[in-house]
């Protein structure tokens, strides 16, 4: 299948076809949701914490970036990025954790799978035309957000996903940008945020030779730790510090097209995207302190708890009785299975969506 192709028609304008997708998906109402999901912290503990709508602007903007420098797709790598996080559920990993793990306990052994669950949703849940599902994106933007982190094959993707957008191969070059961009942007905001609202300082993570290198940086530009403005020029520094490493060890790797290519490198070969080695040690060490020190804070864990109960109540109350779903989703359990339609009403909730029905259930606020 060609990477500009749809499953289903199209009438061309003036615009491409992968600034097509970029528009349909922003105008979307899984994207408009977004604003009200959890990226780490839930937003209403704090007004300017990221969300997953603005990690996923962050993670456009640099995918763009990227992609400009290499000669590939801006518009394709930035339409993925902006539909990469559509399946996630309320309170970030931990909803979908939870949701995956309910739906194996008690109904099948595919559960949820949040690449999956936003597939699901470009193709199938959002309504825009009276004559199929879906946003009807081209092949290439499908391809990237089902591919959207390694392994690509999955137990619950038949033989149709394998035959059609061969699972055995990388996606485009501008999917896997976007993986490294979404790595880059979280990374840098969840220090920023982490650092801002107190839960770790520069202490915790200094250690680090690549925190060493910004904070030297920051310093030589002039800039005091404990300042509000070093902690702002941090992040910028360590952003482009891991763009600029990606763009310079991946362009030596870029294969000479002028097309986009999809489905064309198997998986058993090596990322044409990627930093160099000392830094992809030292990202991947990072990843590993914010994991133990921020992550598993005991706040973020307290509200990330609650989450979890949020999510068991109201996957149990609509599983037991679908009637407490809306219209739209009710009638769908006539041909589907009940738990997949309320994993479907569930995974589409924002945060204060998700809480206030659980209250309107069981009387109890979060």
């Amino acid at each position: 299948m060609k990477c500009t192709q749809r499953f289903h028609p199209s009438i061309d304008d003036f615009r491409s076809s992968f600034y097509r997708d970029r528009d349909r998906i922003i105008h979307s109402s899984s994207f408009r949701r977004l604003e009200y999901k959890t990226q780490v912290f839930i937003n209403y503990v704090g007004d300017y914490f990221r969300t997953r709508l603005t990690h996923s602007l962050e993670v456009a903007q640099i995918s763009r970036t990227i992609a400009r420098e290499l000669g590939l797709s801006e518009p394709l790598a930035e339409a993925i990025a902006l539909a990469h996080d559509l399946g996630h559920t309320p309170f970030g990993h931990v909803g979908g954790d939870e949701l995956d793990r309910l739906i194996k306990d008690g109904y099948s052994k595919n559960g949820f799978e949040h690449n999956f669950q936003s597939f699901r949703v470009v193709t199938k849940l959002e309504k825009r035309y009276k004559d199929f599902d879906g946003l009807n994106l081209t092949f290439a933007t499908l391809e990237g957000i089902l591919k959207h982190s390694f392994p690509y094959k999955k137990s619950f993707l038949g033989s149709w996903y394998d035959e059609v957008f061969k699972l055995d191969r990388h996606p485009s070059l501008e999917a896997m940008i976007v993986d490294k961009a979404d790595e880059i942007a979280y990374i840098s905001a969840d220090i920023d945020d982490g650092i801002k609202y107190g839960l770790i300082g520069f202490e915790t993570i200094e250690k680090n030779e690549l925190v060493q290198e910004v904070m030297q940086k920051c310093e030589e530009e002039g800039y005091t730790r404990g300042d509000k403005l070093f902690r702002y020029r941090f992040t910028s520094l360590l952003i482009a510090k891991m763009v600029i490493s990606l763009i310079e060890a991946s362009r030596p790797h870029i294969p000479k097209s002028d097309r986009v290519l999809c489905a064309t490198i198997p998986a058993d070969e090596p990322l044409p995207i990627r930093y160099d080695t000392e830094l992809a040690t030292q990202i991947k060490m990072l990843k590993k302190i914010l994991f133990t020190k921020l992550y598993r804070h005991p706040q973020i864990l307290r509200k990330m708890h609650a989450g979890k109960q949020c999510i068991k109540g109201l996957y149990s109350a609509l599983t037991q009785d679908p009637r407490l779903m809306p219209d739209e989703y009710y009638t769908r359990t006539v041909t589907e299975p009940a738990y997949r339609v309320a994993a479907d009403f569930i995974a589409g909730m924002s945060d204060r969506y998700a809480m206030r029905l659980y209250h309107e259930l069981y009387g109890i606020t979060l």
